[in-house]
């Protein structure tokens, strides 16, 4: 199964799409990965789904990535007697620690933390933004409050602190559970945490994870904006969570983020995820909108690995359609006479290693000669990042002997991910490559490849050499 795009697409399953069946569907139609929300899915939910996924995956020969989502803190205020009270701008709120049910002057807020942490000055935003707050007074036991907009607060309603710094790490107790049993069924690729403030956050995840899945980290808080690079540094991929973010940065400061974050991804060579209401209309209509589909293209043109589908395909009514929209969003952007021009125009200067020596080399040979593919053999799938990095005009072949890999890479742009035996000797890399780009559809006998690899062959991380072959006549061979 060939894709004919180079960004990824990411689809979340949910009550509309758990069905084996609905998830072969939605990968026919252009799905590259799947992610489990675990904020909504139970440890048998999450294990059904894997054995899904996975049967899809047996039964079209590619590697299909996982993604689990953790929940992360959600913090929230407690309940009122009438369970919503009315409020007037400039009159004064207080959230507190007392247990009693909330009235139209004060209300639960079952987060010492948050008592602890807000200053006079900073804000509260209650209920997605829709009642703003700014603290005048706070003693860690209350925090008095002013309302600056909105008219009313009912129970359990979220909380969003955009100039507050937690304290807490972002791991929960449902957190670690859910962590522990994503690890134990040893048959998911990616983690996603949420609500990361600082590098430390990642720490704890690290230490559990010891390797096993790749960590991405969910940018949604202001406070991840300040040390992003450091952040994108210690990730193993980044996703810009719009949702969040929209709620405690302004709306209009957004669009400038998702740009900032995709090139320092783009400049680190970490996979980086753009998600959040893309096609939201597609979950109630069969067609997107014109801005949707503006907003999925712009992503597409900023060089961003992947696109993500949240209740379009999790709970919508529309899933297939969703995820064959984006996909077709995507190939037509990426026909675009202006799109090679734009995202090439952000390439970053490579880092002085040989691996990065190597992948720059290859992508100008092949651009310059025209070659009919890139192919690299990659263990760790170090190498398959670095070749991406590039962002070349021609496909990307990235052979692997670890299925975990493979589907690792199933997120990074222009990946065509093959599981393979490792090469036994020079011969037998060039022949296998020749084969396996005939086999998939990249090339034909009398075309020219160029091939990565580390000798000696099958060292991990030790790219050092490239190779430019003819496909011989029987497309089984290479000169």
């Amino acid at each position: 199964m060939r894709r004919n795009r180079k960004v990824k697409i990411l689809a979340t399953l949910g009550p509309a799409s758990s069905e084996e069946a609905m998830i072969q569907k939605l990968h026919e139609a252009g799905a590259d990965l799947f992610r489990i929300n675990m904020s909504h899915a139970s440890h048998d939910i999450m294990r059904t789904l894997i054995q899904r996924i996975r049967a899809v995956e047996a039964k079209s020969g590619r590697p299909i990535g996982i993604l689990a989502d953790l929940q992360g803190p959600k913090l929230r205020v407690g309940k009122f007697a009438n369970t919503k009270v009315m409020l007037k701008p400039g009159q004064t709120f207080t959230l507190d620690n007392n247990q009693e049910p909330g009235d139209e002057n004060r209300v639960f807020l079952p987060h010492p933390e948050i008592l602890e942490a807000v200053k006079p000055g900073h804000r509260l935003l209650i209920d997605d933004g829709k009642l703003a707050l700014k603290a005048v007074e706070s003693d860690g036991t209350r925090i008095v409050c002013t309302v600056v907009s909105g008219t009313s607060i009912s129970d359990r309603k979220g909380v969003s602190l955009p100039d507050t710094l937690l304290s807490v790490g972002v791991l929960t107790d449902k957190d670690r559970a859910d962590l522990d049993a994503v690890l134990a069924t040893d048959d998911v690729d990616w983690v996603a945490l949420s609500f990361v403030q600082r590098p430390e956050d990642l720490s704890e995840v690290r230490k559990i994870a010891r390797g096993r899945v790749g960590i991405m980290s969910k940018i949604e808080k202001p406070q991840a904006l300040e040390r992003i690079d450091e952040i994108i540094e210690l990730s193993d991929a980044v996703m810009v969570a719009r949702g969040d973010l929209g709620v405690e940065m302004p709306l209009e400061a957004v669009p400038g983020i998702q740009k900032q974050l995709t090139r320092a991804c783009r400049r680190a060579g970490k996979p980086v995820v753009v998600a959040t209401q893309m096609l939201e209309s597609m979950i109630s209509a069969p067609v997107p909108t014109r801005a949707e589909v503006s907003d999925v293209s712009i992503a597409v043109f900023e060089g961003a690995d992947a696109i993500m589908l949240s209740a379009e395909s999790a709970s919508g009514d529309y899933p297939v359609e969703a995820v064959s929209m984006m996909a077709s969003i995507a190939q037509t952007v990426e026909k675009d006479p202006y799109y090679p021009n734009i995202i090439y125009a952000q390439r970053a200067t490579p880092e002085a290693t040989g691996a990065d020596a190597i992948s720059l080399a290859s992508r100008q040979i092949a651009e310059t000669l025209k070659l009919s593919a890139i192919v690299t053999y990659t263990s760790s799938g170090t190498t398959g990042l670095r070749a991406a990095r590039e962002r070349p005009q021609v496909p990307i072949i990235a052979l692997s002997p670890i299925i975990k890999t493979a589907r690792r890479l199933s997120v990074v742009w222009g990946l065509h991910c093959v599981v393979t035996h490792d090469a036994t000797d020079l011969d037998d890399m060039v022949n296998r490559a020749c084969r396996i780009v005939v086999s998939e559809g990249f090339g034909k006998p009398g075309d020219r490849i160029i091939i990565s690899a580390g000798v000696p062959l099958g060292t991990p991380g030790a790219t050092n050499m490239i190779r430019i072959a003819y496909i011989g006549a029987d497309g089984q061979t290479g000169i």
